[in-house]
């Protein structure tokens, strides 16, 4: 009897699948049937029928037990839900007439009115609010109606729901305002119409980030135009402590960026203890580094202790940043704007020389960098972890002649014009501000290398004074224990 039963109810679902009315009528006709006996998925015979639209078969089902229109799927959906769900317009009409509830709530607590926002139809929309639906249900999330209309820029529904009463600063469990929700998605239609009811521009989120932050985030453009012609405030800061400015330059927005950059306070730029160009440069934004630095924003700007201290080499600079992504273009521009080289606790030519980076070592020698001989240990560290000091030693000219080193005034300064082998070390330490130091440096190095040849250029440097004759010795005697002594220190960092 029972296996009856089943099959009689399996019978009625694919009666309904087909629409067909007839056999539904004689199947819930029939003794024994039970027309609220949900199938495996927990759906009722009405379920089934607004799922799938047939509204004769819907007829059948309540003239049998009007009890059953508000009755829950086990995901806490009624047919109403799954009406407007599946845009089953004349079914949802049906249900409504017949008793169906518009506020009944899913277990997201969604009702059917969200349901048609979400699904972005207008006519539902409109038809739910013929019925007195509520328009201010929050769901398990927070998000109302007018959330999802926003979401989907749609003005026609957006407007309806604010003459039913919608809240136009309602918020979801995260702070976020339909103004927000539109500026973070770039809705445009639907953020000028918020704007024109009164909505915030300024509008937070509960951590503290701004539409106009959210906008620049996702690179929504015309979203961020139409904020900051409406007095968006550019100047405050987010969860993070940045400023819009900041993340535009870090995305390597230039459109966005150029709208931001008259509207950005350096004095507040300061107090963030970090300035955009250091996002520029860790990201290699390099055409947002250009219009930073043109704009005057200040290449010597330094990381804050905190936010230095989340670096393990608590980096400083954006110099530093440009250096460690062995990026010379970028290095190349901070310089020729005015960048000092020598601000970081380690310095960048030292980063530099232990990359292998020979063009980035000598573009920061041309502009200043110290060598910071005058501070072995630090040297002597950095060699210690993998520095190699070989390439030092490989001049192509070797012990033959170099070009000569030819003196010029310029404003009053003494300087050498260095005409030798492009990138070599002898051309580095031949500058002014680092020749001095020739001696000591090589001494070092030597500590460093198997047996090496100066060249002519190093001789003709440690010539130059008698106390560093002894280094000339040291580099033509290395002895089978120093050798392995330098091998050990070769070994991979």
């Amino acid at each position: 009897m029972f296996d009856c039963i089943v099959l009689r109810e399996e019978a009625i679902f694919q009666a309904i699948r087909v629409g067909d009315a007839a056999r539904v009528t004689a199947l819930a006709l029939t003794p024994g049937t039970n027309l609220m006996l949900p199938n495996k998925p927990g759906w009722l015979p009405i379920h089934q029928a607004a799922w799938f639209g047939q509204q004769a078969c819907l007829r059948t089902l309540i003239s049998g037990d009007y009890k059953m229109v508000n009755k829950r799927t086990d995901r806490g959906e009624t047919a109403l839900h799954i009406a407007v769900d599946r845009e089953m317009s004349d079914c949802a009409v049906f249900l409504l007439d017949n008793g169906a509830d518009p506020d009944t709530s899913n277990y997201d607590k969604e009702t059917p009115l969200y349901k048609a926002c979400e699904r972005n139809n207008a006519a539902l929309v409109a038809m739910l609010l013929n019925y007195k639906a509520a328009v201010n249900v929050h769901s398990i999330k927070g998000w109302t109606a007018l959330h999802e209309a926003v979401g989907n820029n749609n003005v026609e529904i957006c407007e309806m729901l604010l003459k039913a009463g919608a809240k136009i600063n309602a918020t979801n469990i995260c702070g976020i305002k339909p103004l927000f929700n539109a500026a973070q998605t770039g809705s445009i239609d639907t953020l000028r119409f918020l704007i024109e009811h009164g909505a915030d521009v300024n509008t937070q989120a509960a951590d503290g980030d701004t539409a106009l932050m959210e906008a620049t985030k996702n690179r929504q453009e015309e979203a961020v135009e139409l904020l900051l012609s409406h007095n968006a405030e550019a100047n405050w800061t987010g969860r993070r402590g940045l400023l819009p400015l900041h993340i535009a330059a870090q995305n390597g927005d230039e459109i966005i960026v150029s709208m931001l950059i008259p509207k950005t306070n350096k004095a507040r730029v300061r107090r963030c203890g970090i300035s955009p160009l250091h996002m520029a440069a860790e990201r290699n934004q390099d055409d947002v580094l250009e219009m930073l630095l043109n704009a005057g924003f200040d290449p010597n700007a330094m990381l804050s202790d905190e936010r230095s201290s989340l670096y393990e080499d608590r980096r400083r600079t954006s110099l530093y940043f440009s250096v460690a992504n062995v990026n010379l273009d970028a290095v190349q521009l901070l310089l020729s704007h005015g960048a000092a080289t020598n601000l970081d606790t380690l310095p960048p030519l030292m980063v530099a020389s232990r990359q292998g980076a020979i063009k980035t070592v000598t573009l920061l020698l041309e502009h200043g960098a110290d060598v910071n001989v005058s501070d072995p240990p630090l040297l002597k560290l950095l060699l210690d972890h993998g520095l190699k000091a070989e390439p030092c030693f490989n001049c192509p000219l070797g012990d033959k002649p170099h070009p000569p080193l030819r003196s010029q005034s310029e404003d009053k300064t003494r300087t050498l014009e260095v005409h030798t082998i492009p990138h070599a070390f002898c051309e580095m330490v031949s500058s002014p501000t680092v020749s001095r130091w020739v001696g000591p440096i090589v001494d070092l190095l030597l500590d460093y290398v198997g047996h090496v040849t100066l060249c002519s250029r190093l001789l003709e440097h440690l010539d130059s004074y008698s106390d560093w004759s002894r280094i000339k010795d040291k580099a033509g005697d290395h002895h089978s224990t120093k050798v392995c002594y330098v091998d050990m220190r070769m070994q991979p960092f």
